[in-house]
């Protein structure tokens, strides 16, 4: 679906994280606040939770900037299809890492792309696949007051001391962890008809 070159790029997310993914890619964007509710519904899942939320997150941000193609994205921690959400202090993040310990947790990051004046809309998911270490209480503690990872969901910042604590990374896109899966993005963006290189 081809745009007209003048279509700005926005960020719909406050995440410095996906701000700093999303320059990798060298063009000019925008970053805007989605301001949207993130607390999950009864009985949903977490793969839908971070669906939801990423395409939420989109609509959000165009419905303000018709004319601009808009990234959403949302990220939840699913351990035996609960969610694990930002920890936001240091003992709920202490909770969270003790409960995955020795444990294989999926990390379900989507990423929605919307343009509203063009009718444009896709979205996809990435899965993690991440193994933590049967970490002592010791290492959890040393490693929390090292990290701070308290905005992360999952409280596990693997692209800092985070890799510590893990055992095993399996997935297709190694940006997806961090919070924008940019494979999965660039596609939906060529697709938009933003041209990136």
């Amino acid at each position: 679906m081809p745009q007209p070159a003048n279509r700005k790029l926005i960020l719909g997310s406050t995440s410095i994280y996906r701000r700093e993914m999303l320059s990798r890619l060298r063009i000019p964007f925008n970053v805007v606040s989605p301001e949207v509710d993130e607390t999950p519904h009864p009985s949903e899942t977490p793969q839908q939770l971070a669906c939801r939320l990423a395409m939420a997150k989109a609509r959000a941000v165009a419905a303000r900037h018709p004319s601009s193609i808009v990234i959403g994205s949302d990220q939840v921690a699913d351990l035996d299809g609960v969610p694990l959400g930002k920890p936001h202090t240091h003992d709920r993040a202490v909770a969270q890492l003790r409960r995955m310990r020795g444990k294989t947790v999926i990390f379900q990051t989507a990423v929605a792309v919307v343009c509203q004046e063009a009718k444009f809309a896709q979205m996809d998911l990435a899965q993690v696949k991440v193994t933590f270490r049967d970490l002592s209480d010791a290492e959890i503690e040393a490693y929390l007051l090292a990290e701070t990872p308290y905005d992360c969901a999952g409280s596990a910042k693997s692209e800092g001391l985070g890799i510590a604590i893990l055992e095993a990374i399996d997935n297709d896109d190694p940006t997806a962890l961090v919070g924008l899966p940019l494979i999965r993005t660039c596609r939906m963006l060529r697709a938009a008809g933003l041209v990136l290189l």
